[in-house]
């Protein structure tokens, strides 16, 4: 396929605005169909320098319609799919928006910036409330091409390269301006960007003179970090013909085979070493030590079960792990609830897959337990993910209508995106009692650990694990015995137990060889752990 980037003028006077937008314009009507890709800068409906928010409002007014109505035609004329940066003019405000149009001339996606600069937020006021919580990368598919987004200062976010890696673009699109940095800067943040990603890279940006040794750099680099083509600070258009499919795999090691970059640097990763968050980040389920110990339904002794403060005390006072269940709720939303009666725990009746979710959301699910939690609410598993996603290992009771039969595999896939979503797989694993559940999941999701439960065959619950390549099993007392344990270990299973809240009840479990002990009563049974731990 073919790409263009294209490179405009870009002028500090404000005054210069209509002409620096016809020069877009002109460069657009010099594509052809030639062109399976079109790429244009940051601000194409703000193309000159607005020094006030009054400035860049009134500007955005006045060009956006007429470069979205450009950008259309172009996009028909030539047969391509365009990008390009401007402005959405939205109830709540102003959004630094990138667009992704089809061949077709139609809007199929939008990217917003996730890094604004200081003078955007502070100074033009641009909407920003989005950039304050956790959002997935946003990636725009058409014809087969995953492309991801970056848009000018976000380049310099150098975390941001690993986020986009896992999501597997086949290339970023960055809309930019980056107007202050030398050409060799931006070379080598962008050739770091489509090795680090291993996706090609086409960045289109604005040339501050002919002669300017800063800003410009439009530039088309594949995923090895080579640069095809390189405008640096000359106007007009960069054209490179590429194989989209083309990937680079690098030595990974003595031994290894190769692989990308990312993955490379994926598989010895320790981001509790120099993360922000890092005393709050924890080894994942693969490095974290044993034994330890798991909060049943979270700390449910102090507080509702499945409920935010039973796993936030839990997770708070340091659990290695939280069990908790997963249901489906008539319109399909995963909750968080161990039986598949409200009864128990609620002020509702009857099943709780005969409910929306946003009828069960207008039950009490804490004034079972005491008057002073009346009101919980039952939680999404998303709600779970977003609050405690690499703050300790997640013990994932995949509820199933029965212990035979495999379940809707749309649902679990839904699970394992939500997982997916949270950057969470490494700290997560599936418990079922139901071996085609496991099945199910071992097919779906691979590199996610299992955990197979008693169910039926309570006895011959390591024989199912071996036969199924689970990590580990879940024993329930008191149907297993030192064989079992030893046997589990030969191969190379971790035994958890199901479940002690009695201290010397948990001390023999330690000694028979238990790895995980579930309870209810998270800090006595934690101490246990924490003395055995220390021996």
């Amino acid at each position: 396929m073919k790409v263009c980037v294209i490179q405009p003028h870009f002028s500090t006077k404000f005054e210069d605005t209509e002409r620096c937008f016809q020069e877009i314009v002109t460069l657009l009507n010099r594509c052809d169909e030639s062109m399976d890709v079109i790429v244009c800068p940051e601000s194409c409906d703000v193309p000159a320098f607005a020094e006030t928010r009054e400035q860049y409002e009134e500007t955005a007014r006045k060009y956006h319609g007429r470069m979205m109505e450009e950008a259309k035609k172009t996009a028909k004329r030539c047969r391509s799919m365009l990008f390009y940066n401007g402005t959405e003019i939205t109830e709540r405000g102003f959004l630094n928006t990138t667009f992704a149009i089809n061949r077709n001339g139609e809007v199929v996606g939008k990217y917003y910036k996730q890094h604004l600069t200081p003078g955007e937020v502070e100074k033009k006021k641009l909407v920003s409330d989005y950039t304050l919580a956790f959002s997935e990368p946003t990636v725009v598919e058409m014809e087969g091409i995953r492309f991801a987004f970056l848009t000018c200062y976000d380049f310099y976010f150098y975390e941001m390269f690993s986020n986009l890696a896992k999501c597997r673009p086949d290339v970023i699109i960055g809309c930019s301006h980056q107007r202050t940095d030398t050409h060799d800067a931006l070379e080598i943040i962008t050739r770091f960007c489509a090795y680090q990603t291993n996706a090609y890279v086409f960045r289109s940006s604005v040339s501050m003179d002919e002669n300017s040794e800063i800003g410009g750099g439009s530039m088309i680099v594949k995923p090895d970090g080579t640069v095809l083509e390189n405008l640096k600070s000359r106007v007009g258009l960069a054209t490179a013909e590429i194989d989209v499919t083309e990937k680079y795999l690098k030595p990974a090691g003595f031994g290894n085979p190769p692989s990308a970059h990312h993955e490379y640097v994926e598989k010895g990763r320790r981001p509790w070493k120099y993360r922000p968050a890092g005393s709050a980040i924890v080894p994942d389920n693969a490095r974290m030590k044993y034994p330890r110990v798991c909060a049943h339904r979270g700390f449910c002794k102090i507080a509702p079960e499945n409920s935010m403060p039973a796993y936030g005390a839990a997770v708070a006072m340091g659990a290695d792990e939280i069990e908790f269940d997963l249901r489906p709720t008539k319109d399909g939303e995963i909750v968080s609830t161990h039986d598949s009666l409200l009864d128990r725990v609620s002020n509702g009746t009857g099943k709780v897959s005969d409910y929306t979710y946003e009828e069960l959301s207008k039950l009490d699910f804490g004034s079972h337990f005491s008057e002073k939690f009346k009101g919980l609410k039952i939680l999404k598993f998303e709600d779970i993910l977003q609050k405690f996603a690499c703050h300790c290992v997640m013990n994932i009771h995949v509820k199933s209508p029965n212990q035979t039969d495999p379940m809707d595999e749309d649902y679990l896939k839904r699970i394992i995106a939500l997982i997916d979503k949270y950057d969470c797989r490494k700290y997560v694993y599936f418990m079922s009692a139901n071996d085609r559940v496991l099945e199910q999941f071992k097919r779906l999701a691979p590199d996610i650990a299992l955990c197979c439960g008693a169910g039926l065959k309570k006895w011959e619950i390591v024989d199912r694990a071996i036969a199924i390549g689970c990590e580990k099993v879940q024993l329930y007392k008191p149907y297993f015995n030192q064989e079992m344990i030893d046997k589990a270990h030969a191969h190379g299973i971790k035994c958890n137990v199901f479940w002690s809240d009695k201290e010397e009840e948990a001390r023999e479990f330690l000694d028979m060889g238990i790895d995980t002990i579930l309870t209810n009563d998270y800090h006595r049974i934690a101490q246990i752990v924490k003395e055995r731990k220390k021996q």
